[in-house]
């Protein structure tokens, strides 16, 4: 039997005050029905089902309804235009469950239509994304475990989380309501584990280390398969979209390309002007690299020039922030690039790919709501956007070009 009163993260599992323990079969049961009465449906990592497609109406009603439900939706086939964005505000993410506490991560869930936001008040907490209430779903509390960082595995069935100043790298599961500490990497030197990606195809963990060293685990079993030595600090890394190659980019303002099987770099090049570099990202379909500096400047390169040439030229190079670009992200049609600084007030833009241009209506910095953005995601088909900031909102925008979530 499992003593409902001594997890406090299971307490929303309880049906009533008397109910204070419950087996581990029904305990699994009851998570795996609360999970996905919330979600709207079973998703499809949990149980293989008949997809349902959307109508091509475009009333009011009918897009209610659509936000309501998970599945495979019918896309706008138009591109996206440039100058303006249309989009609404829409409920924080996070208002059902308030905090103060600067949220340090926030994100979609790559199948379900949920949102994760965690942040230092040692709290994950997973939302039901409606638009208009967003019911939270369940709260996990980490004791003394401030979150520096949390995201979803790539199927959706666990949340990897660090800390701070921890070496514990927590491994939440969902549907069986378990959470498992990680607490020593065999061969893993390092005191603080912090920063981390997660490979898109989901067989790696890469974890960002001190002294130029990035440390690539398998996933499956959090095990050491090798390390990879830049010259300086780390500052950022990422995956390319098939998860064959890691992008590192060092405090000097360097890129080092890496493949993922042999651990050896393929390449590396100087980021143009950049003489601290702070963030980097790819896009999903294999074509942009960006890399965020200290000066505020984002470069946007073509993803081939990187690998093939020692001196690349940026595309583009946005100007538009004046402090550290401590935030890049690629939404899921590679149509739009989320810049933002946490060292500035409503230091967000949101810039329009192709063309490289800022869409002109966002932020209102008139409304002064965003604050310092810390963390930013787009749902997996682009309909929210999402920023979390330093007060404990996680702020949501509804995007109307895209007709699904």
């Amino acid at each position: 039997m499992v003593d409902m009163k001594k997890n406090r993260f299971r307490k929303d599992m309880m049906k009533n005050a008397t109910e204070t323990k419950l087996s581990k079969d029904k305990l699994q049961k009851r998570l795996k029905e609360e999970f996905q009465h919330a979600m709207g449906g079973v998703p499809a990592w949990a149980e293989t089902s008949k997809q349902k497609t959307s109508s091509d109406d475009e009333s009011e009603e009918d897009e209610d309804d659509l936000l309501q439900r998970t599945g495979n939706f019918i896309s706008t086939s138009t591109s996206l235009p440039r100058g303006i964005l249309k989009m609404k505000n829409c409920q924080h993410a996070n208002a059902e469950r308030p905090t103060t506490a600067r949220i340090s991560s926030v994100q979609f869930h790559p199948c379900a239509q949920v949102v994760m936001v965690a942040g230092l008040d040692n709290s994950i907490s997973l939302f039901q994304v409606d638009g208009k209430t967003n019911p939270k779903i369940q709260s996990i509390y980490l004791d003394r475990f401030p979150i520096y960082k949390a995201c979803f595995t790539a199927n959706g069935e666990e949340v990897l989380a660090t800390s701070v100043h921890s070496k514990v790298l927590y491994v939440y599961d969902m549907l069986a309501g378990k959470l498992v500490p990680v607490h020593q990497v065999r061969g893993l030197k390092e005191k603080v584990v912090r920063r981390f990606e997660i490979s898109p195809d989901g067989s790696f963990l890469l974890i960002n280390g001190i002294a130029g060293y990035s440390h690539l685990l398998s996933m499956k079993t959090k095990e050491l398969i090798g390390s990879m030595k830049i010259n300086g600090r780390v500052s950022a890394c990422t995956f390319s979209s098939d998860s064959k190659k890691i992008y590192t980019s060092s405090g000097d303002g360097e890129v080092y390309i890496w493949d993922v099987n042999s651990r050896r770099c393929l390449n590396r090049f100087v980021d143009e002007g950049n003489l601290r570099a702070l963030s980097i990202a790819t896009s999903r379909n294999g074509q942009y690299i960006a890399c965020g500096s200290s000066s505020g400047v984002v470069n946007i390169y073509n993803q081939d020039s990187c690998l093939q040439e020692t001196n690349p030229k940026p595309i583009k190079a946005i100007m538009n922030l004046v402090t550290g670009v401590t935030s890049l992200t690629f939404n899921p049609t590679t149509e739009i690039l989320a810049i933002a600084s946490r060292k500035m007030k409503e230091a967000v833009r949101l810039v329009h790919l192709p063309s490289c241009t800022v869409f002109s209506n966002f932020p209102v910095v008139k409304k002064k709501t965003i604050s310092r953005a810390q963390t930013m995601d787009f749902s997996p088909r682009s309909g929210y956007f999402a920023v979390g900031n330093e007060k404990g909102k996680a702020l949501m925008y509804r995007l109307h070009h895209y007709s699904d979530f």
